[in-house]
């Protein structure tokens, strides 16, 4: 069914003063990954997709994946825009915050008591570009500040006087910080490494930091409330997932990250091993076709990929 873009967006503005939060699911329950589900919207005239992936909680990389030849600047009012808000849990520990590089994506596991449910958060992020990479690992939440002073490190500083925009040693907090109003750093050795907010959120969903983790201003905003200091981080960069939704298997495909070595290597290798190691424990017969056109559209989106096995049918009646 498609919603209005104007209306929803309205009533979510209406309700909680800023755009879409992070999307909160409950933690799928057996073996099941599978979280949310895909909505497709109706662009007004004056809608960007950066405007429409805002509102939904969707960074700029993961709505154009998802809709493969619409103009990111100019839609086009009446034109059905797919909110690509179907997730498969990345392959680590539920626990602490997971940043999941190659799809622009937090995942964040919140303690609970006694017997309340068990939820994971999600948000979309930006990632350090090609040669300034958001390092892989485990990590931890050592510090958390608001309203930070931004010390660019020298070399920052070096590419900004390179290009003609000098900065001081010091940027206070204010609209010109591009840490916005909040920041955690991370126990990242050789390196001031945060997850912060910006004063700039057209940019959130791409490879653009200079390794920081960086969040739309009311995503952090409701993170920072969430995290304590010495939360467990786990970095990683798995842009191919395989996960379980009841009987049907679903595949996830993310384009490489610029630089990464996964986009030198353009071949159905690693996902037909990801494929056959969900299917050792429990057999399911594999739909190749799909799962190749899955791997050449990298649309980020989880899709099924199993045979439909047609059922036999009962022919006339019991006399």
């Amino acid at each position: 069914m498609q919603v209005s873009l104007r209306l929803v967006a309205a009533l979510v503005f209406a309700l909680s003063g800023a755009a879409a939060q992070g999307a909160t699911f409950p933690l799928p329950a057996g073996s099941d990954t599978v979280l949310g589900e895909v909505r497709l919207v109706t662009a007004q005239h004056e809608d960007t997709l950066l405007d429409i992936g805002r509102t939904y909680g969707v960074g700029y990389e993961e709505i154009v994946a998802a809709n493969p030849g619409v103009d990111p600047w100019l839609p086009g009012a009446g034109r059905g825009i797919i909110i690509p808000s179907r997730y498969i849990l990345p392959d680590a520990p539920r626990e602490g915050i997971v940043v999941s590089l190659a799809e622009h994506r937090l995942y964040y596991f919140p303690k609970t008591k006694g017997s309340e449910p068990l939820t994971v958060v999600t948000y979309p992020i930006s990632v350090g570009k090609m040669d300034w990479k958001t390092p892989l690992g485990l990590t931890r939440v050592v510090d958390k500040r608001t309203r930070p002073i931004w010390y660019p490190p020298e070399s920052v500083r070096a590419e900004h006087e390179a290009d003609g925009r000098p900065l001081p040693k010091a940027v206070p907090a204010g609209p010109d910080n591009p840490l916005g109003e909040y920041a955690m750093r991370l126990g990242i050795p050789g390196g001031a490494y945060l997850i912060h907010g910006t004063n700039r959120p057209a940019g959130v969903g791409m490879q653009v930091t200079h390794g920081c983790i960086r969040m739309y201003p009311e995503d952090i905003e409701q993170f920072f409330k969430m995290v304590a200091v010495n939360t467990p981080v786990r970095i990683i960069n798995q842009p191919y997932k395989m996960g379980w939704r009841g009987e049907e298997l679903y595949i996830e495909v993310h384009a490489a990250l610029e630089g990464s070595a996964d986009g030198d290597v353009r071949s159905l290798t690693q996902i037909t091993r990801l494929l056959v190691a969900a299917t050792q424990d429990r057999p399911a017969p594999i739909d190749w076709a799909k799962a190749e056109q899955a791997f050449a559209r990298a649309t980020g989106i989880p899709e099924p990929v199993m045979l439909q096995v047609a059922q036999p049918q009962i022919v006339g009646s019991a006399q």
